[in-house]
C-alpha cells in the first residue's frame, strides 16, 4: 500500500502497474532498449491508467505493443489527431485502447494511456526504442533509464491544459509499488573494458576471448526509484567507423527504409600539444538557474551542499580560470532573469572582483523555471569581433516548454555553443543534451555523489582549447549508386565529442560492391584525413537501429524547419507524419495506436482514471515552488486533492468528483494547506542569508585570493592558507624576487604538492600563474621552487610547475 495523494480512491488501493523489464542491445555507440510494463486492474470496475514515460532526449520509439489477456495488438503509427480520435472513440465503444503519444513540449516525455481494463484483467506493454549513445569526458557511453520525473515548472501564460502537461503523481522514494529488471548485451568493434553503474550490477560476462561482445544485468530486487545509468568503456574508442545496414526487405527501393543506410562516427583524439594549448579568446556567458528548486541538496545524505551553493562556488572557480583578454558576464534566472553586467565586460581585476561579489550575493530566490527568456535576451545582443561565444547553462531542468527552448538555440546555433550541465537526478536530458547538441557544445549530467566543480572544469577546457573545424565528407561509390545526407553537416568537433552522420544509399551498381568515404578536418590548423571502406551489400539486420536512428535525426531537423518557416509549414509537417509512419518512428505530429476489438461487446462498470506514481525525491522540487505565496498555496491544494480524488468517467469523456467524497476533500484541503504553510514558515526560504562564516575549503581559499592576471599577493590570507604566519611566509623569500612572484611560486608549489587529486580543478588557473612568472623574467626561479619546498615541505619539481 502507498501513502500518496495521487491514488484515486480513499482505501489508498495500489496503482496497476507492477513491473518492468528491460533489454538493452548496445552496438558500439547506438543501442536498441526494449520495455515491457505489466499492469493489473484489481478494481471492481474498468480502469483508464496513464502513465508518463521519460525516455532519452534523442529517443527513437520504434515498436508499441499491447497484450490483455491472451491477445496481443501491435501499434501502428498514425498522425496524432487521428490517433486519439481512433483511442476515444474505442473507448466510448467499449474496446481496449492503447495510445503513445510524445508530449508538445518535451520529447523526452511520452504519456502513455493503457486504455480500458476489464477488473481483474492484466495487461503487458512492450515499448521498443533506438537511442545514441552520449560520449563522457572520460570517454565512457552514457545509458540512461530515466525514472525519476521531476514536475516541470509551467511557464506563466502557457497553456496548462495540453497533452504534455498531464498530472504525474509522486510517491516518497522507496515506496514506488513497481520493480524493474534489466539485462545488457554489450557488441563493440572494439575490445569492451568495463562496465559501471550508479546502481549494483552483477559481475560483467565476456561471451568471447576477444572480450567484444559482454552481457550485464542489475542486482535482483533493484526498485525503480532512481535514474538508472550505465556506462561503457571500450578500447581504441577514437577509430572511427562506418556501418551499413540493409533495407527492409518489405519496403520499397526508393524510400528511406527500402535502401540502404550508413551510420558514420567520427571521434577524433586530440594530441598532447592541443590538450595542453589554450585560447586567449570568447565571450564566456554563465547562465545559472536561480529557482526555488536550486535551494535542494546535491544528493541525498547529511552535509551535502544546496544546488545554489555549488553554483556560487563554481562559478569562483570559472571565473578565476578565465584568461586576460576575454568578455565576460553572468546571468541568472527564474520567473525572470537578472545581468551582472549590461552587456558582457573585458575580463580584468576590476570587473573579476564586482562579480566575485555579486556571486557572493546569489541567491536561490528568483521563483520558477523559464529559461527562454533571458536566452532570447542573449541572442539578441551583437557577438564581439573577434571573441566566438561560449554559453555554460546550469539547470535543473524542470521545464516544460523544452521543445521552444531547442528551437530558438537551433535557430542561433551558428553564433555561439553551448555547454550545458543537468544538476540532480530530474534534469531533463531533452532540455541538457538537447541546448548542448543544436549549439554545439557538450552536456555533462551531475547526480548523485558527483561534484559539478569538475565537470565544468572538463567543459572549460573545450570551450579553451582548438576544435576541429573545417570538417569535409567526400562520399566514393559507384556508377548507379547515390547518397543522400540524413544528418546536417557537421561544424566543429571539440575534444571529447562523437559526431555521428547518417545516409541514404539509393541505387545498385552492377559490379563494385564497396564504397568509401574520406573524412577531412583541420585541428590546430593541421590537417588530418580518414578513408573508410563498407560494404554496399551488408547482411540483414531485423532490429534496423541504424535506418531509425537515421529517421529520428532526419526527423528532428525537419521538426525545427516546420517551426521556422511558416510559409511552408504544411508541408514539412505533411512530410514529417509520411517518414515517421513509414520508418516506425513517433514524432511530435505523430502518435503509435493499438486497439483491441474483443468479442465487440461493450465493457460494464464505471471507468476510473488513476494516475501511476513517479517517486518525489525532494518536496521543493515537486508540485509546490519554493517561491510560492501563501495565498497560492490553497489554489494548488485544490489541485493536490483533486489528483488525489475519484473519478467517475462516462462514455462521453466526462468527468465528476464523487459527492461523497466533497466533505473530506474539504477538510483535507485545509489540512494541507496548514501543512504546507508550516513548512515554508519552517524553512524561511524568504530569510535573509546566514551571517555566520562557514569553514572554507583550504583550495577554495587560495583560489579566491588569486588575481586576475594569475598572480597571488604576500598577505596574510595566504599564508593561513599555507598553515604558516606571515613571518615564516615572507622569511625565506630569495632577496632578489619580488614579494608577488614569491607568494605566486608558493601557491603552485602548494597546489601541486597538496592537491594534485583535484588538479582538474586548478589547472587553468595554475597555467595562468606560470604565464605571468614568466612574463616577469625572473633569473632565480629554480631557487624560488628550492625555497618554497624546504618552507611548505614539499618535493615539487620546477618542470612540474611548468616554469
Amino acid at each position: 500500500m502507498v501513502n500518496c495523494c495521487g491514488l484515486v480512491t480513499v482505501k489508498n488501493e495500489p496503482v496497476p502497474l507492477k513491473s518492468i523489464a528491460v533489454e538493452v542491445s548496445v552496438q558500439g555507440h547506438v543501442a536498441t532498449v526494449s520495455s515491457t510494463l505489466q499492469y493489473e486492474n484489481q478494481e471492481q470496475s474498468p480502469l483508464e491508467a496513464i502513465f508518463v514515460f521519460p525516455l532519452p532526449g534523442e529517443a527513437a520509439v520504434c515498436r508499441f505493443s499491447a497484450k490483455i489477456g491472451q491477445t496481443e495488438v501491435v501499434a501502428e503509427v498514425q498522425e496524432k489527431q487521428k490517433a486519439q480520435e481512433q483511442y476515444d472513440d474505442a473507448l466510448s465503444s467499449g474496446q481496449q485502447a492503447f495510445l503513445l503519444e510524445e508530449s508538445d513540449e518535451s520529447p523526452d516525455v511520452f504519456k502513455l494511456s493503457v486504455g480500458s481494463l476489464p477488473p481483474g484483467e492484466k495487461a503487458s506493454v512492450s515499448l521498443d526504442y533506438v537511442t545514441e549513445l552520449a560520449v563522457q569526458a572520460d570517454d565512457g557511453l552514457r545509458l540512461c533509464l530515466p525514472a525519476v520525473l521531476n514536475p516541470r515548472y509551467q511557464p506563466q501564460g502557457s497553456d496548462s491544459g495540453s497533452g504534455g502537461s498531464a498530472q504525474v503523481s509522486s510517491v516518497p522514494a522507496g515506496s514506488v509499488p513497481y520493480s524493474l529488471s534489466l539485462s545488457a548485451h554489450v557488441s563493440s568493434p572494439h575490445p569492451i573494458s568495463r562496465v559501471e553503474s550508479n546502481c549494483p550490477l552483477d559481475p560483467l560476462n565476456y561471451l568471447n576471448t576477444e572480450k567484444t561482445q559482454a552481457t550485464v544485468s542489475l542486482a535482483a530486487g533493484h526498485q525503480f526509484d532512481r535514474d538508472v545509468e550505465l556506462l561503457l568503456y571500450y578500447q581504441d574508442t577514437h577509430q572511427p567507423t562506418a556501418i551499413v545496414e540493409a533495407a527492409q526487405a518489405s519496403a520499397k527501393p526508393g524510400s528511406l527504409m527500402g535502401d540502404p543506410v550508413v551510420m558514420l562516427s567520427l571521434y577524433p583524439e586530440f594530441p598532447k600539444d592541443v590538450m595542453s594549448s589554450m585560447t586567449s579568446h570568447g565571450e564566456f556567458l554563465f547562465v545559472v538557474d536561480r529557482s526555488g528548486s536550486m535551494e535542494c541538496p546535491m544528493h541525498l545524505g547529511s552535509g551535502s551542499q544546496d544546488r545554489i551553493g555549488s553554483a556560487r562556488d563554481t562559478l569562483l572557480l570559472l571565473l578565476k580560470s578565465l584568461p586576460m583578454g576575454c568578455y565576460f558576464n553572468i546571468i541568472g534566472f527564474g520567473s525572470s532573469y537578472e545581468s551582472f553586467f549590461s552587456k558582457s565586460v573585458e575580463y580584468s581585476q576590476k570587473t573579476m572582483d564586482e562579480a566575485l561579489q555579486k556571486v557572493k550575493e546569489m541567491r536561490a530566490d528568483l521563483g520558477g523555471t523559464e529559461i527562454l527568456q533571458p536566452l532570447k535576451h542573449i541572442y539578441s545582443q551583437p557577438c564581439l569581433p573577434d571573441q566566438p561565444r561560449q554559453l555554460f547553462l546550469f539547470t535543473d531542468g524542470e521545464v516544460r516548454n523544452t521543445k521552444e527552448v531547442l528551437d530558438l538555440v537551433k535557430t542561433n546555433a551558428g553564433s555561439h555553443r553551448c555547454f550545458s550541465f543537468g544538476i540532480g537526478k530530474g534534469a531533463s536530458t531533452a532540455l541538457i543534451s538537447g541546448v548542448a547538441k543544436q549549439a554545439r557544445g557538450h552536456a555533462q549530467f551531475i547526480t548523485g555523489q558527483d561534484r559539478m566543480q569538475p565537470k565544468v572544469m572538463q567543459s572549460l577546457r573545450f570551450a579553451l582549447q582548438p576544435a576541429v573545424v573545417d570538417i569535409s565528407v567526400k562520399w566514393n561509390v559507384p556508377k548507379g549508386v547515390s547518397v543522400t545526407p540524413l544528418s546536417p553537416p557537421i561544424r566543429v568537433v571539440f575534444q571529447g565529442q562523437r559526431a555521428l552522420l547518417y545516409a541514404q544509399l539509393t541505387g545498385e551498381s552492377s559490379g563494385d560492391t564497396e564504397g568509401s568515404v574520406m573524412v577531412k578536418y583541420s585541428l590546430a590548423k593541421q590537417p588530418v584525413e580518414n578513408q573508410l571502406s563498407f560494404s554496399l551489400k551488408p547482411a540483414e539486420d531485423a532490429g534496423m537501429t541504424v535506418h531509425r536512428l537515421g529517421a529520428r535525426t532526419l526527423i528532428q531537423s525537419l521538426e525545427v524547419e516546420e517551426g521556422e518557416q511558416d510559409g511552408e509549414k504544411e508541408g514539412v509537417k505533411e512530410k514529417v507524419i509520411e517518414l515517421s509512419i513509414q520508418s516506425g518512428v513517433s514524432s511530435a505530429f505523430t502518435a503509435f495506436i493499438a486497439v483491441h476489438k474483443g468479442d465487440g461487446e461493450a465493457l460494464h462498470g464505471q471507468l476510473l482514471r488513476r494516475q501511476v506514481p513517479t517517486p518525489n525525491w525532494y518536496l521543493c522540487s515537486s508540485v509546490l515552488e519554493p517561491d510560492m505565496k501563501l495565498s497560492e498555496l490553497d489554489d494548488r491544494a485544490d489541485q493536490l486533492m483533486c489528483s488525489a480524488s475519484e473519478f467517475e468517467v462516462g462514455t462521453k469523456s466526462k468527468c465528476k468528483m464523487r459527492k461523497r467524497n466533497s466533505m473530506s476533500a474539504q477538510k483535507a484541503k485545509g489540512s494541507l494547506a496548514s501543512r504546507v504553510k508550516g513548512f515554508f514558515s519552517q524553512q524561511h526560504f524568504d530569510s535573509p542569508a546566514p551571517t555566520s562564516k562557514p569553514v572554507r575549503d583550504p583550495l577554495l581559499q587560495l583560489i579566491s585570493l588569486q588575481k586576475a592576471s594569475g598572480s597571488w599577493v604576500l598577505e596574510a590570507a595566504l599564508a593561513e592558507v599555507l598553515a604558516k604566519t606571515e613571518e615564516e611566509v615572507s622569511k625565506p623569500k630569495p632577496a632578489q624576487v619580488d614579494q608577488d612572484v614569491w607568494a605566486t611560486v608558493l601557491a603552485l608549489v602548494w597546489l601541486y604538492g597538496f592537491k594534485m587529486e583535484a588538479q582538474e580543478e586548478w589547472q587553468f588557473l595554475a597555467m595562468k600563474a606560470v604565464s605571468w612568472i614568466q612574463a616577469q623574467k625572473v633569473a632565480s626561479v629554480s631557487e624560488c621552487v628550492q625555497a618554497g619546498n624546504t618552507l611548505l615541505g614539499c618535493q615539487v619539481q620546477k618542470d612540474t610547475l611548468g616554469l
